[in-house]
Formats: C-alpha cells, sequence, structure tokens
C-alpha cells in the first residue's frame, strides 16, 4: 500500500518514540497538518515558530527525549535559527522539520524559499534536504540518531511540499548505517588508568561537572564518586543539578559569577577532573590564569573539545556515563583533610546588607526557594535573574534547572517552561525571568492558556535591561545607554488579557502572600515582581580577567 510523504514522516516519528510536536503551519507544511488530523501524536500549536523551537528544548532538557518542532518554509523556518544555535550550543537533541518549498521551483527564488541547509550548517549536527519520498524514511531515522547519540545536538529536515504529497511503499529501515558516524562511547583503558593513578597521587583534587554529566545520565555515578571517595566538587551553568546543591563537598558554580569558593577551589586545586564541559569562557574567564597549578583530566565525548580551550595532560574521549564507571573502580580512599579544611575556609559567611529601597532579588528567591518543592523544575531566561537563580536557589536534582548557557538567548524561558510542562505534565514547574526577556516571547502566554499549563511565572521587573546595565555601570563609567524599558506594560493586565491570572508585588510584606498565591492557584499564573533597579548580581568576574579580579557586592 502507498503512503503520502507527510504520513510517513508521522509514522516514522512515531516509530522513534515521538509523542509531542511543537509547531506552526504554514503553505509548505499543509500537508503534514492534513496528516495530523489522523495521527496519535499531540501537536501543540505555539504563536511564533522561535517558541516552537525553544519549546522543544525545554522539553528535551526535562525529559531526556529528543524535542521534534516544525515550521513552513522561508520565514517560518528561519525563526527557528536562534532556537537551533542554543540547542547546538548546549548540547540538546532537537529534530526540526521545516517545509520547503517544492522540488521543481527549488533555486528559482521563489515565494518563501530559502536555504535552510545552507543557513543551518553551522548550528546542526547535520541537516537533509529530502528531494525524493523514497529516501524520507530513511532520514528521519538517520536524524533522530544523530540528534540523540554521541554529542547530542539539533539535526535538520528540510521537506519541499512535494515531497510530503507524493505516494511510495513505506519501508521503515529495521537499522541506522551511516558511515563515518561512530561516536566514541568506551574511554581508552590506558588513559582511564592513567586518569585513577593522577586522582590517587593529588593531594588537593577537584572534579567540575558540565552539563555533559547530564546529557550522559551520568550524575549518580558523579555523586557516587564524590561522596565515596570525599573528592570535592564545582560545577559549570549547566552542570546545576547534577550534584545536589546542599552536599557539603559541593562548592557551587564557577565562572564569572561562580562562587567565590568555587572559584577558589579552581585556583587552588592540583588536579581537576572536568566531565561534560567544553571550557568555555564565562567558565573560565581567563585562561591564562584558570587551574594554574593543577593537572587536568578532561572526559568529553567530543574530541573537538578535548584541549579546544584548556590543554589536557590526560585526555579521555568517551561517554561521561560509561568513563566514570570505569574510572570508579581503580580510585583509592585517600585522607585529604587538609584540602578539605581550607575548601572550608573559603566559603562565604556573610552576606552583603541589603538595600533599603525596595525589593531586592535575595529577597525574592530565598522567599520563592522556601515555598518550592524539592523536586521543582526551575526553568529561567537570561540576565541577572538567571544568575541569581542559579546562585540562590539550591538545585538537588538533574534536568531540573532549565536555562540557555552557551547561546544566552533572551526569550528562551516562557516557550521552554511550555516544553518542560508538556513533557512532564504533573512536575511543579517555575518560570524566573525579567521584565526584558518575557517579552520578547510574551505571546506564548495564549499557549500557556489554551492548554491550561500550570506554569507560575515570576518577572523580576526592574524596569531595565539588568545585565547591561550592570555592565554600563561597572565596566563603563556608568554611561547608561539603551537600558531602561520605560514602554513596559503592565503585565497584570497583560496577562489577565490572555486568560492568565496575574499578581503583583512592589514591597517586602506583600511577597511572601503573593509567592504562596502564585502557587497555590490552579492553572497559569504570571507575577509582576518590582525590584531594585540598580541592584548587581556578584559575585562578578570582569570578562577576559582572572577569577582574582573578582567584583564583590559593597
Amino acid at each position: 500500500m502507498k503512503t503520502k510523504g507527510a504520513s510517513i514522516l508521522l509514522e516514522c516519528m512515531r516509530k522513534e518514540g515521538v509523542s509531542t510536536i511543537f509547531g506552526y503551519p504554514g503553505g509548505a507544511v499543509i500537508p503534514i497538518y492534513d496528516a495530523l488530523l489522523d495521527s496519535p501524536l499531540r501537536h501543540v500549536l505555539v504563536r511564533h515558530e522561535q517558541a516552537a523551537a525553544f519549546a522543544a528544548d525545554g522539553y528535551a532538557r526535562a525529559t531526556g527525549l529528543t524535542g521534534t518542532c516544525i515550521a513552513t518554509s522561508g520565514p517560518g523556518a528561519t525563526n527557528l535559527i536562534s532556537g537551533l544555535a542554543n540547542a547546538y550550543m548546549d548540547s540538546v537533541p532537537l529534530v526540526a522539520i521545516t517545509g520547503q518549498t517544492s522540488s521543481h521551483l527549488l533555486g528559482t527564488d521563489s515565494f518563501q524559499e530559502a536555504d535552510l541547509t545552507g543557513i543551518t550548517l553551522p548550528i546542526t549536527k547535520h541537516s537533509y534536504l529530502v528531494k525524493d519520498v523514497g529516501n524520507l524514511a530513511r532520514c528521519v531515522r538517520e536524524a533522530y540518531h544523530i540528534a540523540s547519540t554521541g554529542r547530542k545536538g539539533p539535526v535538520l529536515i528540510d521537506l519541499p511540499k512535494d515531497v510530503s504529497m507524493t505516494e511510495t511503499e513505506f519501508l521503515y529501515p529495521k537499522k541506522v548505517n551511516i558511515p563515518g558516524y561512530r561516536p566514541t562511547l568506551n574511554g581508552h583503558p590506558m588513559q582511564v588508568i592513567r586518569a585513577a593513578e593522577a586522582l590517587n597521587r593529588a593531594r588537593r583534587p577537584l572534579l567540575l561537572l558540565g552539563g555533559g554529566v547530564i546529557a550522559a545520565e551520568a550524575s549518580q555515578i558523579a555523586r557516587d564518586l564524590v561522596r565515596e571517595f570525599r573528592i570535592p566538587c564545582v560545577c559549570t551553568l549547566m552542570g546545576l543539578g547534577a550534584i545536589p546543591g546542599d552536599d557539603p563537598l559541593f562548592l557551587g558554580m564557577i565562572g564569572m559569577h561562580g562562587k567565590l569558593e568555587a572559584n577558589r577551589a579552581v585556583s587552588s586545586c592540583d588536579l581537576l577532573l572536568a566531565v561534560g564541559t567544553r571550557f568555555d569562557d564565562r567558565a573560565t574567564c581567563s585562561l591564562d590564569d584558570f587551574a594554574p597549578a593543577a593537572t587536568v583530566v578532561h572526559v568529553d565525548i567530543d574530541p573537538a573539545e578535548i584541549s579546544k580551550n584548556v590543554p589536557a595532560d590526560i585526555p579521555i574521549v568517551g561517554d561521561a556515563r560509561i568513563v566514570l564507571e570505569d574510572l570508579l573502580p581503580k580510585i583509592k580512599l585517600v585522607d585529604r583533610q587538609e584540602w578539605l579544611r581550607q575548601l572550608d575556609s573559603f566559603r562565604t559567611r556573610t552576606e552583603a546588607s541589603p538595600r533599603e529601597s525596595g525589593l531586592t532579588a535575595r529577597q525574592v528567591y530565598s522567599t520563592l526557594a522556601a515555598f518550592l518543592s524539592k523536586e521543582a523544575v526551575v526553568v529561567t531566561d537570561v540576565g541577572q535573574h538567571q544568575m541569581w537563580a542559579a546562585l540562590h536557589i539550591i538545585h538537588r536534582l538533574p534536568r531540573h534547572f532549565i536555562t540557555s548557557g552557551g547561546l544566552g538567548a533572551m526569550g528562551y524561558g516562557l516557550p521552554a517552561a511550555i516544553g518542560v510542562q508538556v513533557g512532564k505534565p504533573d512536575s511543579q514547574v517555575v518560570l524566573v525571568s525579567g521584565d526584558g526577556s518575557i517579552q520578547m516571547n510574551v505571546q506564548e502566554l495564549a499557549t500557556l492558556y489554551t492548554y491550561d499549563l500550570p506554569v507560575k511565572a515570576f518577572i523580576m521587573n526592574n524596569g531595565c535591561l539588568g545585565m547591561v546595565r550592570q555592565w554600563q555601570e561597572l565596566l563603563f563609567d556608568r554611561r547608561y545607554s539603551s537600558v531602561f524599558l520605560d514602554g513596559n506594560p503592565d503585565f497584570v493586565k497583560l496577562a489577565e488579557a490572555y486568560g492568565v491570572t496575574g499578581l503583583r508585588a512592589s514591597h517586602r510584606s506583600e511577597l511572601e502572600d503573593v509567592i504562596k498565591e502564585a502557587l497555590l492557584t490552579e492553572g497559569p499564573v504570571l507575577v509582576d515582581i518590582r525590584v531594585d533597579t540598580e541592584e548587581n548580581v556578584f559575585p562578578m568576574v570582569p570578562p577576559g580577567q582572572g577569577y582574582h579580579k573578582v567584583l564583590q557586592a559593597k
């Protein structure tokens, strides 16, 4: 029996375990949307294609599954670009389906034609332009395999309209065979032995965990390594949750806004076991000053990351979970009490005095954290609120802190929270955003309302682009340029216009009651929290400087 390409596409998705698609229709994908009416797959209609990509990304991060999004040709497809770049930078498994003009019109600058495979070449693991319906099933199967194996990432399938309407015999490939694509999963045995021997000799070892640990489902084995062998641990922004934030051997996040004790530990260690991290500039700050006394053991599934930024003394290419499982039996319990006492002395025990004018971020986050479920999933946008969430909320579980790391995409938070809530319908999902970020995809409040997704969104409303304002204050002599958001809407009224419950807290006396009301209210809620315009995120290491140049609150 012959089947149309659109139905083949959806049936292949179903066989790959896809249950949900985030998308927005248009002329070139009408055949696919027509076939969706006869498919068991759930489609979540967003209000902008960028939100479809971000929602699929949030879904993937929270569930560990591959996210799927769909957009029409031309502007619909190009609106996915930020989402694809975001998934690529943070190694998130995602498959994007884009409609394309009919095959005979390719290259003629026809209506809504765009060279998607060319445009997305630098920001996808692989891309397909399917010109023959007979190749479609193979391409779909390969796409999901590539996205979810090795270093995970986004894959694009560009599908001309005529191909989705053409009929052929549907044969689902029994296996995937891609010559040249063989990710290395097992670390080289001799390198693992070298790493274990170096770790056993070290007097001041430190474990650094990145997002690759969470992607590889290696969090439990990392926790075993920390607890059984008393090895202290730090993490990157993407690694938050790999180790419980309240573990006594965890010192916190490193980097530009990392905790003082975490950065000092990196500067003082004599061995750094870095797993699933690419040593980006926000984590390392100055490469010349990073871990100056340490033997660096670098474990990563992507060989291109080894010694790319930080030279590795002992490189190990492989899957984080498999390598750590091989390493664990070779490690010895060594008495390092002097090192642990030194690290304990690094811990900051005093807090800066809060400003007297209005609510402070620390007050908001400490109050919010007190009422959150220990299994709540916290999603953020990008900016000051993101760093405060990283620093002042205890992240206990992997896949429970969802944020845009490498790309730093404002507008990510709300659609990502939608994806998280769809993927984990029984979880408490909390979004923390800023008054700048939330407006970049604020139309997705309609998606929250339409699907009755009980996301609780908290806007840290300081009337400005907070992180840019902070840099202009500290690094550009207070020359404020285009950072104050004087035309902000009334967010409570805006929420209500979309059918979402709107609340506001402007004073300390209101904060606790408003947060409790928001968390107890059924359905989606948006809370406008008016915070101090001039509050900064500290600690802060100025760009290009070493950890020792850190700026602290006065």
